[in-house]
């Protein structure tokens, strides 16, 4: 018989069982895990340096980097934000460093310190970790009021309060939600887009910063190949600024991986096959640029378009718009058509790129999806629907771009459910 039972061997859940035992010395705590090893999704993070949380410690600006539960963690994050797990892993005796993009990882740039933290203090506090225990049943407890039985393979285990911690557990999800939890279908978030195209063909490496919209699928046909004049200009869906790489596949970089976060349901209705307009100059729009090339044109006649770069652009890149405007290596800017600037302008701020498919950013796979957040209550991380059932993680449909936000939600998650937990209750 435990106090509390955590379903799930993940940060959350290592968290959330660590807290909770901090809170209250005297619960008796058993973490359930159902492979071999634990902490597998922390041990590849941030390119397995584990990037803990990121620099922003305003909660509001910080919930803003949620596609699915910025206003329910408004309130959370004035609980337990970034400031409190710096304070968390600084107070164990891990240093932690802050990047210029604002990612914080530990100071020995190794996933495996934050894994021996959490280690050391599960055994210091007296938690019980069960691997190999796959749950496969979870029921209200007949023998003890208000009480759960978890069923793994071949033991029942029960408890008074449970924390299902499980990540994007597709057999933890089925089970709550045969108790009759709402699941939001699940579908991949943070991931690269696959673009197979004549300009960025033989670039892979390069990174710019630019603008990128993702259009409407009404916006094209694709069966029409030859651009109508007539078709009228329509409003991106999601648009991101930042930097962008190019890749063997395609694109990726901040910008792509934060339009995959935040276009996650509607390009899983696309079939991940829609259409980005990226602006590679971000200053600019098409008018300004077209000027600017024209005051290049005027200033500058007798020298190449290929040798003048007049933006930030890498040269490459310059080169290969530059071609997609069909301008040759010798053509000089005083032998350059209207009608190749306007094409010039137009690919170097509205450049038009089919993306046919997605691939997985790294090792970090992150799910859209999960309990609704309508059956939770997020000042306890308590299920609405049963006493003594709360839930932290992306076992919950919260998900967030790249750059430790997706942790941020599992500790605080885990930190508020923790002290709900461990409160002794009033006589």
């Amino acid at each position: 018989m435990f106090d509390l039972i955590v379903i799930g061997g993940g940060a959350a859940g290592f968290f959330g069982a660590i807290q909770a035992a901090l809170a209250n010395p005297s619960l008796k705590i058993a973490i359930l895990e159902r492979g071999k090893t634990v902490l597998g999704k922390v041990k590849v993070s941030g390119g397995g340096r584990c990037n803990v949380t990121h620099a922003v410690f305003e909660p509001h600006a910080l919930s803003k980097n949620y596609p699915r539960g910025q206003k329910e963690l408004l309130g959370p994050f004035h609980t337990y934000a970034s400031g409190d797990t710096i304070q968390f892993f600084e107070d164990r005796g891990i240093p932690l460093k802050t990047e210029a993009d604002g990612r914080i990882f530990p100071e020995s740039d190794s996933s495996q310190t934050i894994i021996n933290c959490f280690l050391t203090e599960t055994e210091r506090l007296g938690i019980t970790l069960l691997k190999n225990s796959a749950v496969k049943g979870i029921a209200p407890s007949g023998e003890i009021e208000k009480g759960w039985r978890v069923t793994t393979m071949n033991k029942h285990y029960h408890a008074q309060k449970l924390l299902v911690a499980s990540g994007s557990s597709a057999k933890v999800w089925r089970l709550l939600e045969q108790m009759g939890h709402t699941i939001v279908v699940p579908v991949p978030s943070l991931f690269t887009f696959n673009i197979r195209d004549a300009r960025i063909k033989g670039l892979q490496g390069l990174s710019t910063y630019a603008k990128v919209d993702i259009m409407p699928k009404t916006h094209y046909d694709s069966k029409i190949v030859v651009e109508l004049k007539s078709k009228v200009e329509k409003e991106p869906l999601f648009t991101a600024e930042g930097p962008v790489l190019i890749t063997h596949w395609g694109l990726s970089g901040p910008a792509i991986l934060k339009l995959s976060a935040w276009g996650a349901k509607q390009l899983h209705v696309y079939h991940y096959i829609f259409r980005i307009r990226v602006n590679w100059v971000p200053d600019q729009n098409r008018g300004t640029m077209l000027g600017l090339l024209l005051e290049v044109k005027a200033t500058a006649p007798k020298k190449t378009v290929f040798k003048t770069k007049v933006t930030t652009l890498p040269t490459r890149l310059w080169m290969s718009l530059a071609r997609a405007a069909k301008i040759s290596p010798t053509l000089k800017w005083a032998e350059i058509t209207k009608e190749q600037l306007q094409e010039f302008a137009k690919q170097l701020t509205e450049c038009s790129l089919k993306v046919e498919g997605k691939s997985t950013f790294k090792e970090e796979f992150v799910t859209a999806g999960g309990v609704d957040l309508r059956e939770i209550n997020f000042k306890t991380f308590e299920s609405k629907l049963f006493p003594n059932l709360y839930l932290a993680g992306e076992v919950v449909n919260v998900d967030a771009v790249t750059g430790g936000f997706n942790f941020q939600n599992a500790w605080t998650g885990a930190y508020i459910a923790a002290q709900a937990i461990a409160a002794i209750p009033e006589d």
